[in-house]
């Protein structure tokens, strides 16, 4: 027997996995480890991604190493992701050991959206698991997956009943020196602008997700958390301890201005929140449904009474709208004229006068066949906005009682407003929301509140989330003005990528700061943009004076999608993306950019043997003007789009 060809590979992959790597926390390069086979490398089906483990010679902590397979060559994307928690009365750090390493089991998951990206989802894992104990022999799994499109991770007890409190999170990202990356300064509201660092990275704490380009390994990754549950926290990224290590870090504690404790309290048995780094190319990231796709699927068995759709939305343009009847009854006409199935009653809905009040309101609404949604200001006790209603869904009882007037009212959905805490207690808060309203079959989504989680696979009634810079912005500063351009092309890229965005985009007309985007730009937003209920914010005039072919878009351009694809792009910059209902295919870009510039977009994801009409709807000679033109088009063709600086064009192909 030929014992060299099954002794040579082992060696080989021993001799990679005893490379150096950075210790966490020292500046030097130290060496790992030998790794015995039963660490052998996790790898992706599709044999293009592998993360492999290992210890750290000189301080004994535990990391995992992200690699990209390029051409039979393996290249490191992320050098270490260093492993661990530290409970109240023990560690579980650097002083484990590995026991075993289970047999890897292949994921399949399959199933179906209410809204997003895409209706039908399907991905493919290997997943294995890592059972180490502790000093105290107590015992402490990792459990990996490799998706096709990235790394998934969590941590599990398996331990019998207790409860502990988690004083820390060791999990940490290591990224290479010459790295870029885009992260949005934390804030409570998660309503911040991206910034791009490369090199010199500023230290402090980062909302999720955080943006990264592994120039070395020339891919793209992106760092997120999902299905986060009430046995844990929302975690932040911070690389206050050092410039290029981002640690996953609990709210401070005064965040929420005290409700509840910033550190977790767990009840083990237990498993912790998957720990996500989506991984490719620009178009791997934007296309990913990884964050869903690890979540908890839902138990809710008759899901036919959520619709995803328009909604007309009175605040943007008058920031007291819902407390004036005549408005009210305006935007329910404008959804009528628009085809939108909703119109949103905001703040003051409690105070309306001029004519009627909310029982007058709903009455005109449902005459008109328009389904009213609803706001709440009830995040908690712990801010300090007084705009009413306030604080009715705060206790399970309360809920009930509201919910079942809601009810009584004919009321679709609700919109609840001003949580900004991601304590533990909030967290728990959030889900008692999504359950008591799906036993009253209404819609929920949450303003002023963290980014997606994964939550609307689990609650499939989970419309959309804030948690953006959007444009209400234009009521609050100037800066808006200039920052959006070039903001809107980091959303796709970043913030969306995670989950479904409550932007209220697509105004054309001003608010208290003008627009420095192009009419173009505003339209290609509701495509760009993905939310389960889209609230277009402008006032009637804005949209009833528009041309009737970008009116026949905004009637028609859908909510939910059977497919998503980025052509081009690049954060900040510019990007195109293509969106498919059907049989009919949506394209809308936009530019960033102080400058003017030319695109071309290939024609080759339209099916072959047919012929389809284009309706292009580009920027005019100037920002408040459109070019609109029609031309068949197949398979093979290709179109040439000008854009103005910071323009854009949203385009129809059927």
């Amino acid at each position: 027997m030929n014992y060299t060809r099954f002794v040579l590979p082992f060696l080989i992959i021993l001799a990679f996995l005893m490379g150096t790597t950075r210790s966490y926390g020292l500046t030097t390069e130290t060496r790992s480890q030998t790794v015995p086979d039963n660490q052998l490398p996790v790898v992706s089906p599709n044999n293009l991604l592998k993360a492999t483990l290992h210890q750290d010679a000189t301080e004994g902590w535990w990391y995992m190493t992200i690699h990209a397979i390029k051409m039979d060559t393996s290249v490191v994307v992320i050098p270490a992701i260093k492993l661990g928690l530290i409970l109240d009365e023990q560690s579980f750090s650097n002083n484990l050991i590995l026991v075993r390493r289970s047999k890897d089991e292949a994921i399949a998951v399959s199933y179906h959206a209410s809204h997003g990206k895409r209706l039908q989802r399907k991905n493919q894992a290997n997943e294995a698991t890592f059972h180490f104990v502790n000093s105290n022999k107590s015992p402490f799994d990792l459990v990996v997956r490799l998706y096709n499109d990235g790394l998934t991770f969590r941590y599990a007890f398996p331990d019998k009943k207790g409860s502990h409190l988690v004083k820390e999170e060791l999990t940490s990202y290591l990224v290479n020196e010459g790295d870029a990356c885009w992260l949005e300064p934390w804030n409570s509201a998660n309503e911040g602008v991206y910034i791009y660092q490369k090199r010199s990275f500023t230290q402090r704490d980062w909302c999720y997700p955080g943006l990264f380009e592994a120039s070395q390994a020339d891919c793209w990754y992106l760092i997120h958390e999902a299905d986060l549950n009430d046995t844990y926290c929302g975690t932040k990224l911070s690389n206050q301890q050092s410039p290029n290590q981002y640690q996953l870090v609990f709210p401070n504690p005064r965040d929420g201005n005290g409700l509840g404790a910033a550190q977790p309290t767990i009840t083990t048995p237990w498993a912790s929140p998957w720990r996500v780094v989506v991984v490719g190319s620009l178009a791997t990231l934007v296309e990913s449904t990884l964050v869903e796709d690890v979540s908890t699927p839902t138990s809710l068995t008759n899901t036919e009474w959520i619709k995803p759709g328009k909604a007309s939305w009175n605040y943007w343009s008058n920031n007291h709208g819902t407390k004036d009847f005549k408005v009210v009854c305006a935007f329910a006409d404008l959804a009528v004229e628009m085809q939108w199935p909703y119109t949103l009653l905001d703040w003051e809905w409690d105070a309306m006068g001029n004519g009627g009040n909310l029982n007058d309101a709903l009455r005109y609404i449902h005459a008109k066949g328009i389904k009213p949604l609803i706001w709440y200001n009830s995040g908690g006790p712990h801010t300090g906005v007084s705009a009413t209603p306030r604080d009715r869904l705060l206790t399970h009882e309360s809920r009930l009682e509201e919910f079942a007037k809601l009810k009584h009212l004919g009321i679709y959905g609700i919109k609840v407003d001003f949580f900004e805490s991601e304590k533990q207690d909030m967290i728990r808060y959030y889900l008692d929301i999504l359950k008591d309203a799906a036993s009253f079959k209404l819609m929920v989504y949450f303003h002023g509140c963290l980014v997606p989680r994964g939550w609307n696979r689990t609650y499939p009634h989970l419309m959309t989330l804030e948690s953006v810079k959007g444009a209400e912005w234009y009521n609050n500063i100037p800066d808006f003005t200039w920052q959006a351009p070039a903001h809107n092309c980091v959303m796709p890229f970043t913030r969306n990528v995670v989950g479904a965005m409550d932007y209220t985009p697509v105004t054309f007309t001003n608010s208290q700061h003008p627009h420095a985007t192009s009419y173009g730009h505003e339209l290609a937003l509701s495509i760009v943009f993905e939310s389960g209920i889209q609230h277009l914010a402008d006032r009637p005039d804005g949209y009833l004076s528009l041309p009737e072919p970008v009116k026949d878009l905004l009637k028609v351009v859908p909510n939910v999608w059977d497919d998503t694809k980025l052509i081009n792009g690049y954060p900040g910059r510019d990007l195109t993306l293509m969106r498919q209902r059907n049989d009919t295919f949506y394209l809308g870009g936009i530019n960033g950019e102080n400058r003017p510039k030319r695109t071309t977009i290939k024609l080759d994801f339209l099916p072959p043997g047919k012929t389809y009409t284009l309706r292009l709807i580009a920027d005019g000679e100037h920002d408040k003007s459109f070019s609109i033109s029609e031309r068949r088009v197949d398979h093979t063709s290709s179109i040439d789009v000008w854009m103005l600086r910071r323009g854009g064009f949203a385009a129809m192909i059927f």
